[in-house]
């Protein structure tokens, strides 16, 4: 999981008024409202069919040095294992920090007697592996990333002696292909536009032989990745080669005169289409000459006097440097580079805890700032251990990152090969994009992450290798304006949803392959909605829909107990079930907790058979048209049926009557006899009222009753406000 979704971009915040649960609770005066819940049933053609051993699972984490082992305790892994949630999946922090992972700690050097260069962690070495590290990139050329954000980009630090080089793995040595399939580039993002008419760069080694420049005044970040035409512009003089502009050397200062007026631009791109192939290091190692390097780089303006003023600002931390991105980032490091302060859990740790529940895991492996042979090793390791896995995600968060999917592909591919070397029969997907909101149509290109799947398909279709793509991932945070009001956001959520995944269909990703949500929850941002029961209604209507939309796994966010967070003044909260104590100790079980129970245990039968699910619709509807109440129907291999009554309205009491109707010849029947009926609302949870420190002050357990000599056509069941239910028994026939 990221920690937001754009470092530097404001979130639009409005003034909250912190309630208890108690305060949207239903009024003395208020009459409930009559509403119909309809489940349309086609004999034998469910929406999907599915089990919930596999179907619903939650996800583990890199954090801070020392919280893994405060975390995976045995007391704290059983309570984690009674929400009920199966499957497991390893998400990879190191991958969104720009690190490489050494996921074992013992393994070897390229240059073994400087303890430095590439890594590959060994695959039989008998230590268990209890946690393990990422190690920052001495030849970084982005300012941010998408973990604790501490690092900081060579190209503007100030540095002369250090550099950014971009990864070797891209040049057609490795990839088979004509580097002018690969450009790799720098953005310069500037807060505003700025008047530029040139550039002064000190090269590292290999150089650019050839480059571009261009300018851009384009507003989301993300169109880097895609570079449609209409995102950049030349300037009067774009291109550049030969000596004067690349010295042969390496290391002289080149100022570069772009036009003689300034332009304004709040992009620049240097894009690099011919490299040197040199290397000053005394290195037979060819990743060393492959790619390009920059040591620092300066943008601005030349005055009449033949002055150059930069526009750039220079510091070794990312607030004190201009914002710059970059295509691709070397993965050479050194021994001291390790990151002390984050820590993934091992692999023989998790295996060992009890979490897999005896199911396979869905596993990473890093991608962007990685080799395939450490890759290809971490898949040694765990076979010969006979840890159950089946599928693997290749990299984590890709658009993130802003790499092309093209180059993407590339890489993809390479790796791909190299762990299908270790076992043919793998399956092997991802890229676990962080999100998936359709195209804005009022963005002036127009184009989202469904274009970047369209095309990184097409890459690998084009060169045969679409069996290599067996799985889709994404992670589902749907809400980044956390401080916007909770109630319009719950009801539009499940639309957002099936738009994403029609638009990913409409751009070709086929529904042949498993679609999987790698991580769920409120939002990337902390919030206090993720502890209150805003945030278990939200998880059970993602599951609901995904599962109604043919969706193969959803993975829970925030499985292991964890702390409030704040990010953003207006809120504090975030992802998790559980919080803990400095000791590690569980001290408040959050409405996600109850809500993952109703939803594993009481809705669903527990255990490995199959599930039917049926489309279901009700007609209470708000003002802009979307559904106030939520409904999904299962029929469950005991036989009975269940439905998930979802009531995302704060304010009002709805009396509903469920009814299912035989879509293949019209007939209706309805749940009859005993039906149990569960409930879970600000009766059993209600949060406290401080807006930094939210906490439960009551958090019981779902009411529960069976509601005897239920009748089809007579009986209703009240959903109070912001409440979960479950009816489940038998059908009249």
């Amino acid at each position: 999981m990221y920690l937001a979704r754009k470092f530097g971009y404001s979130v639009v915040c409005s003034a909250l008024i912190f309630q208890p649960a108690s305060a949207v609770a239903q009024r003395p005066d208020q009459r409930p409202q009559s509403a119909t819940v309809t489940v349309n049933i086609t004999p034998g053609r469910p929406a999907n069919r599915f089990v919930p051993a596999h179907a619903l699972g939650a996800g583990i984490d890199g954090h801070d040095k020392g919280v893994t082992d405060l975390q995976l305790t045995p007391q704290n892994i059983q309570t984690m294992l009674s929400a009920g949630l199966k499957s497991l999946t390893y998400r990879l922090r190191t991958e969104l920090a720009n690190e490489v992972w050494h996921w074992n700690p013992q393994g070897a050097w390229s240059d073994a007697s400087r303890r430095q260069g590439y890594w590959i962690s060994d695959f039989d070495s008998q230590s268990a592996i209890s946690v393990s590290y990422g190690y920052r990139l001495p030849r970084r050329g982005n300012t941010i990333d998408q973990a604790n954000n501490e690092g900081f980009s060579r190209l503007d630090d100030g540095d002369m002696t250090s550099f950014w080089k971009s990864s070797p793995y891209l040049d057609r040595q490795f990839t088979g292909e004509s580097n002018s399939l690969h450009p790799q580039w720098i953005v310069i993002e500037f807060e505003k536009p700025v008047p530029i008419n040139a550039i002064r760069v000190l090269w590292g080694v290999p150089f650019a032989r050839r480059f571009k420049v261009q300018y851009g005044n384009f507003d989301d970040v993300s169109d880097i990745a895609l570079n449609v035409p209409g995102t950049w512009q030349d300037f009067p003089r774009t291109v550049f080669a030969g000596s004067a502009d690349a010295p042969s050397a390496g290391s002289g200062a080149v100022v570069v005169k772009l036009a003689n007026a300034p332009i304004k631009a709040r992009w620049l791109r240097i894009l690099l289409t011919e490299s040197s192939e040199t290397n000053s290091a005394a290195t037979s190692d060819i990743r060393d000459r492959l790619g390009f390097a920059m040591r620092e780089l300066c943008a601005g303006t030349i005055d009449a006097r033949g002055e150059f003023h930069d526009q750039i600002r220079h510091g070794t931390d990312r607030r004190g440097q201009t914002i710059i991105h970059v295509s691709s980032t070397d993965p050479w490091h050194r021994d001291g580079d390790q990151d002390d302060g984050i820590e993934q859990p091992g692999f023989d740790r998790v295996y060992r805890s009890g979490l897999t529940n005896g199911l396979p895991v869905m596993l990473p492996v890093g991608l962007l700032y990685d080799t395939p042979e450490n890759v290809a090793n971490e898949i040694r390791y765990l076979r010969s251990r006979g840890y159950e896995f089946d599928r693997v995600e290749i990299g984590e968060e890709p658009d993130g990152q802003y790499i092309t999917p093209e180059d993407f592909g590339a890489l993809y591919l390479q790796w791909a090969a190299a762990i299908h070397r270790v076992d043919p029969d793998l399956k092997l997907g991802g890229p676990s994009l962080q999100e998936i909101i359709p195209d804005d149509p009022t963005d002036k290109i127009r184009l989202g992450n469904s274009e970047w799947m369209r095309r990184f398909l097409v890459y690998l279709e084009r060169r045969g290798r679409a069996r290599d793509y067996s799985f889709f991932s994404f992670e589902w945070y749907p809400f980044d304006d956390v401080c916007e009001p909770v109630p319009p956001q719950l009801a539009r959520a499940p639309r957002l949803l099936s738009d994403s995944l029609r638009d990913l269909a409409r751009r070709g990703l086929s529904h042949r392959i498993p679609w999987i949500i790698s991580e769920y929850g409120y939002s990337a941002y902390a919030a206090r909605a993720e502890v209150n029961i805003e945030g278990a209604l939200l998880n059970a209507d993602i599951v609901g829909k995904f599962l109604t939309l043919g969706g193969d796994q959803a993975f829970l966010f925030g499985y292991t107990p964890g702390y409030v967070g704040r990010e953003i003044p207006c809120t504090a909260g975030n992802n998790m079930l559980f919080s803990m104590d400095n000791q590690g100790d569980i001290t408040h079980r959050f409405a996600t907790y109850f809500g993952a129970r109703m939803v594993t245990q009481e809705w669903l039968k527990p255990g490995n058979e199959e599930h039917e699910i049926y489309p279901a619709a009700s007609n209470v509807r708000n003002g802009a048209g979307k559904e106030l109440i939520t409904a999904y129907a299962v029929h469950r291999p005991d036989g009975l049926w269940s439905v998930l009554l979802i009531n995302k309205d704060p304010d009002h009491t709805y009396s509903v009557q469920t009814r299912f109707r035989n879509a293949k010849n019209g007939s209706a029947s309805g749940l009859t006899g005993g039906v149990d009926f569960f409930q879970f609302s600000g009766a059993q949870y209600q949060l406290n009222s401080h807006p930094n420190n939210p906490y439960p002050i009551k958090a019981d357990e779902p009411d529960h009753k069976v509601i005897q000599s239920f009748h089809p056509k007579r009986t209703k069941v009240s959903l109070p406000p912001y409440s979960l239910t479950v009816i489940r028994g038998g059908l009249n026939r």
